[in-house]
């Protein structure tokens, strides 16, 4: 009997994440050389907002489920108990305000919140999986983690970019020593730099020890960028390795087709307009950056130093629009979390990151302040079997 599956979002329309994730549980995916479908039936559908292009009405048709007007009532199918199996929460894109940080103030929470109650008056719960961060505030995305190990349902959230395929298929061995790491992203604040902190997040979670919370954090803008390089605040050598895994190097590579060092040759300096470096100390001492590094590339790209094995290196791979097959990979854990009833990686990474981007934005509007983070004391310990695509 397939599980079924409530989808609760903002929107759903071309190229959203609930169009994304919804069509693959209601079309299948492609997955490991095959074509797969889901062992999930989609049985009801909230959508927020509707907006030029909505899809709902249609899909809904189309598939023979019921798009209800609250989500109560999807979570329970217009009866009086729970009736569905599991929930797929996409709560990204849409008309929402922003905050003084600029983030978009997605309900997330609230949405979680409303699936919760149900759970609580109904008194069973099942599994969520929460697409991206948890929440723009700690607090709320904390209690969120808390309400499921209170009721004990699984839950599992985040990006793709750690499910996706890796150029070279990089895993970091399970306890190793890193002595540092970088990341290199692109894209717009909260929205992207959330990827690429997670991708980083993936990667040091494996070290020795496991991850043991982050002490400290500090965004920087402009100039400092390149002086905190400058001053050893990065390492200039891993920007370097982490460059030499991109697909997409801009400037003269893109105008006559010559190879070169963006680094040595100083040309990142020119092609960047806007750089920011998010400097993230950890509670063992383990620094960790983030370069969103515009203009310069185009993809997303790790390296870390490991002690007694030199630098490793990676591109998180993300295939083109409208089929982006990472998002598939990011299905297919999902899937196996509302069929199995276990989450195949730790929610405490998604925590974790969606705390260090609120600290990090609050360091930026205090000028690029170094602030202490007492309260991403999280601690947890990476999986022994490798997550990402491989096939």
């Amino acid at each position: 009997m397939p599980k079924r599956v409530a989808i609760v979002t903002t929107i759903y329309r071309y190229l959203s994440h609930a169009q994304h994730m919804g069509d693959r549980f209601l079309t299948g995916y492609p997955h490991q050389g095959r074509w797969h479908k889901a062992d999930v039936q989609v049985a009801s559908l909230y959508v927020d907002q509707k907006p030029e292009g909505d899809q709902s009405a249609e899909r809904a048709r189309e598939f023979g489920f019921k798009v209800y007007p609250t989500i109560a009532e999807a979570l329970r199918l217009g009866g009086d108990k729970l009736a569905v199996d599991a929930v797929l929460l996409i709560v990204e894109h849409g008309d929402y305000p922003r905050n003084e940080l600029g983030q978009v103030l997605y309900p997330r929470h609230e949405f979680f919140r409303q699936c919760v109650e149900v759970f609580d008056k109904d008194g069973r719960a099942v599994p969520v999986y929460n697409d991206k961060h948890l929440s723009y505030s700690w607090e709320k995305a904390k209690w969120m983690v808390d309400q499921s190990k209170r009721l004990g349902f699984p839950m599992l959230a985040g990006s793709s970019l750690p499910v996706t395929w890796r150029l070279p298929d990089l895993e970091l061995p399970l306890g190793c020593e890193i002595e540092e790491a970088l990341m290199v992203g692109v894209g717009g604040s909260d929205p992207m730099d959330y990827h690429a902190l997670e991708a980083m997040q993936c990667m040091v979670e494996r070290r020795k020890g496991g991850e043991t919370g982050i002490r400290s954090v500090q965004l920087i803008d402009g100039d400092a960028v390149w002086k905190a390089g400058d001053e050893g605040r990065w390492s200039k050598q891993l920007l370097i390795s982490a460059l030499s895994r991109s697909d997409t190097p801009k400037g003269r590579t893109v105008e006559d087709g010559r190879t070169q060092d963006l680094v040595g040759s100083g040309e990142i300096r020119r092609l960047v307009k806007e750089p920011a470096a998010y400097l993230i100390e950890r509670n063992d001492g383990l620094r960790t950056t983030l370069l969103m590094l515009n203009g310069a590339v185009g993809d997303y790209t790790f390296a870390a130093r490991l002690r007694g094995k030199g630098v490793a290196s990676t591109q998180f791979f993300l295939s083109p629009t409208p089929n982006v097959t990472y998002s598939a990979c990011l299905v297919s854990k999902i899937e196996e979390m509302f069929v199995t009833g276990k989450a195949p990686y730790p929610v405490e990474r998604t925590l974790i990151v969606s705390g260090a981007l609120e600290s990090c934005l609050q360091s930026r509007k205090q000028g690029g302040r170094r602030l202490e983070t007492p309260h991403l004391a999280v601690r947890y310990q990476g999986t022994r079997t490798p997550q990402h695509a491989r096939g």
